[in-house]
């Protein structure tokens, strides 16, 4: 994953038998008005790569709506799993031949970054599986609620000229499930004893900032630690059809400006009119934590199914 911007909007999912299904995050967000825009960042889908320039954003051509793109298929081997029961998600990457991919580009640190998020956007993974030596990769999940979900795959062949792709595939986790709703927005959210507060606005089709602040007991935390490179890691996905956007920071630890903590700024442009669902992981004391927002575009109406958040269970999911 690049640093920048990344948007991937995908096709709507599983059948209604499946339900949603549901687990993690505290659900916040309607945010500050007028944040001053960062002057660059870099876009970039699967498909083909836009660059905003000073001041601006170009909003990258779709990803993720296929299983199958630019000659690489994602070839899910779990399409099931149980509900509430850790066990093993496995998959391949196959090329135009159906042979399995075995060589990547390193980016952030991995060879690819697998994200797992249910389409009640309550529930939220970010994944580094491990690849076996045919290519297989495989990561231990465990997934709290029956339900439909959705799988990322984000990666970049070795192979000289390739592009970044991000492929999508539906899972399925059985067992009894009942219909969650979208979390209603807050200003802040609470995650293992931390707070996190947003301030921005998304706004469709143009780049905006985004800059949460990390406390813990009301003190403000200045000593994040890098995680995958950076001192934050932000997803956005969108009510309804589960859009997808990657945001990376505005600098990175090293460079002589970014500082650890406790702000960490964001640039993003979302791809329409909407709510949102935000996860923003970040790294201290040692432990990957997952703070979740609900955020509704400017002149957005409120989604009909959100509700107040009732509860909160820390991330588990964390792969390395």
């Amino acid at each position: 994953m690049h640093a920048g911007l990344k948007i991937t909007a995908f096709a709507a999912g599983l059948a209604a038998t499946f339900g949603t299904a549901y687990g993690v995050g505290k659900g916040v967000g309607p945010v500050d008005e007028d944040p001053k825009p960062v002057a660059r960042h870099e876009s970039h889908s699967g498909a083909s790569e836009g660059h905003g320039g000073d001041g601006g954003a170009v909003q990258a051509a779709a990803g993720g709506l296929q299983i199958s793109e630019g000659g690489y298929t994602l070839d899910l081997k779990t399409p099931t799993v149980p509900a509430r029961d850790r066990s093993d998600l496995r998959f391949v990457i196959r090329d135009s031949s159906g042979r399995a991919v075995k060589a990547f580009q390193r980016e952030h640190e991995k060879e690819l970054h697998l994200i797992v998020a249910s389409r009640d956007l309550v529930t939220y993974r970010h994944l580094h599986p491990t690849r076996a030596a045919d290519g297989t990769w495989s990561t231990p999940v465990d997934l709290p609620r029956a339900g439909g979900y959705r799988v990322f795959a984000d990666f970049t062949p070795a192979k000289k000229g390739a592009e970044n792709l991000t492929l999508g595939a539906d899972l399925a986790a059985s067992g009894s499930y009942r219909p969650e709703h979208l979390p209603a927005p807050k200003a802040t959210a609470e995650v293992a004893g931390y707070q996190v507060r947003l301030n921005g606005t998304l706004r469709p089709g143009r780049a905006s900032e985004l800059k949460l602040h990390v406390s813990r007991d009301g003190k403000p935390v200045t000593d994040l630690q890098p995680y995958l490179g950076a001192y934050g890691h932000l997803v956005a996905l969108r009510s309804g059809d589960l859009a997808y956007l990657h945001v990376h920071p505005n600098g990175e630890p090293g460079d002589g400006s970014t500082e650890p903590g406790p702000a960490v700024s964001f640039t993003a442009t979302a791809p329409s009119s909407g709510s949102y669902r935000l996860f923003l992981d970040f790294k201290h004391d040692g432990k990957v934590h997952t703070a979740a927002f609900t955020v509704r575009t400017e002149g957005a109406p409120a989604a009909p199914e959100e509700q107040p958040e009732a509860g909160h269970e820390e991330t588990p999911g964390h792969g390395h």
